[in-house]
């Protein structure tokens, strides 16, 4: 169901390339518009619980947590006209845009930029590099940022890999019935099956809980409740763009 990749022109960064270029700074998440689920990594759950449904999706092979955005391809509800992201919790995924990690040939991994981003030019905002060639700290920042993130989506991939390794997960179809009428469902998500998880052997359950990731657990199981927030916000969205009554003759 994700449309998370929003990354039109990803180039690997480098000094002599950009050694002149900018980032200037913008308040507009228009580039993640088109987003109806991003990737969550276990340590946001507990702030994203608040406001996002959390389900697990495939990706390729391997299962992966998702905030869920919208109900249709395409469409995040999350974004408004003006490109302003309307709930307090920005997904770390969107955070880390224009820049990027990115699988390199032997097991590296490259620090990729988008050169679509608008704010991306020669003139104003903060430098990636400096006079002689080094990072600025802003790009130094960036990089740590990056490295956490890495670090954090490959323990999110372990504790998702041990979710189905001990069968926890069942198939979800979301379904949303509008007040006028209308419905839309959601295929291919997954959620922890509550029963089986109280049936685990202590040994496994205890081990989820020294891990820290029977906490996740709790929070993806909480989330579902902002299932609805999903509907209202497509209902809402949909007022508004319905033409204006016409005055009775």
């Amino acid at each position: 169901m994700s449309d998370a990749v929003y990354y039109e022109k990803p180039v690997l960064l480098h000094r002599d390339t950009h050694r002149h270029r900018k980032v200037a700074a913008s308040s507009s998440f228009a580039f993640a518009a088109k987003a109806n689920s991003l990737y969550l990594a276990g340590a946001e759950f507990g702030e994203a619980a608040r406001e996002y449904a959390i389900v697990f999706t495939r990706v390729g092979a391997r299962i992966a947590p998702v905030a869920m955005l919208g109900l249709r391809g395409r469409e995040n509800l999350y974004v408004d006209a003006q490109g302003r992201w309307t709930a307090n919790y920005i997904p770390a995924f969107v955070r880390r845009y224009p820049f990027v990690l990115s699988d390199l040939p032997g097991g590296q991994m490259g620090v990729c930029i988008d050169e679509a981003y608008p704010g991306l030019n020669d003139k104003e905002g903060e430098p990636l590099f400096d006079a002689q060639g080094g990072n600025t700290p802003f790009l130094q920042n960036a990089l740590d940022f990056l490295n956490r993130y890495q670090q954090e989506y490959l323990r999110t991939d372990a504790f998702c890999q041990r979710l189905a390794e001990m069968d926890l997960l069942m198939e979800m179809n979301a379904k949303a019935d509008l007040v006028d009428g209308r419905s839309f469902t959601v295929n291919g998500l997954m959620i922890v099956d509550e029963k089986k998880l109280l049936a685990l052997p202590d040994a496994r359950a205890l081990s989820l809980f020294r891990s820290g990731e029977l906490h996740w657990i709790s929070m993806h199981l909480a989330s579902l409740s902002n299932m609805q927030r999903l509907v209202d916000r497509l209902a809402e969205r949909k007022a508004t763009m319905q033409p204006p009554p016409k005055p009775a003759a």
